[in-house]
């Protein structure tokens, strides 16, 4: 298969494992954003008083912001997640795949919190998008 651009054919599953633990496939994203993550800074960097540049790698997080439509289905799983945490006082974790063929890639993101969950879309015209921040600990690439 040639490589494209295309994300139409990307698989989002999200697993829960204390709420949904059967892995539930996201759907009705946001047209322009479905899903991204920000970039990591895996190296700290400092220059001495004597001009020496001084690095080292430090563990990071990964933060991902999942953009969906008001009419999701998928934005029920946000809000029970989320409200499972307020009944639990407890931070309910998550893993995740996501395929996305167009670029023969699937990554595995592991041990998620949910840390950004709007309550209710923003209202316009027509409602937006809402935004979903997922903290990951681990995101590794794999070939398809």
């Amino acid at each position: 298969m040639a490589r494209t651009l295309t994300a139409a054919n990307s698989v989002y599953m999200l697993a829960i494992p204390l709420l949904y633990p059967i892995a539930q496939q996201l759907q009705g994203y946001a047209a322009d954003a479905a899903f991204e993550t920000e970039a990591s800074d895996p190296v700290e960097v400092m220059m001495g008083v004597d001009g020496k540049k001084s690095s080292g790698f430090v563990p990071f997080l990964t933060k991902q912001t999942i953009n969906l439509q008001a009419d999701s289905a998928s934005a029920f799983i946000f809000e029970n997640w989320l409200q499972a945490m307020k009944s639990a006082q407890e931070d309910l974790t998550c893993n995740a795949v996501i395929r996305i063929p167009s670029i023969q890639r699937s990554y595995v993101l592991t041990n998620g919190s949910l840390t950004s969950a709007p309550s209710i879309p923003g209202v316009g015209k027509i409602l937006k998008p809402r935004a979903f921040v997922i903290t990951w600990e681990s995101i590794v690439g794999a070939a398809i």
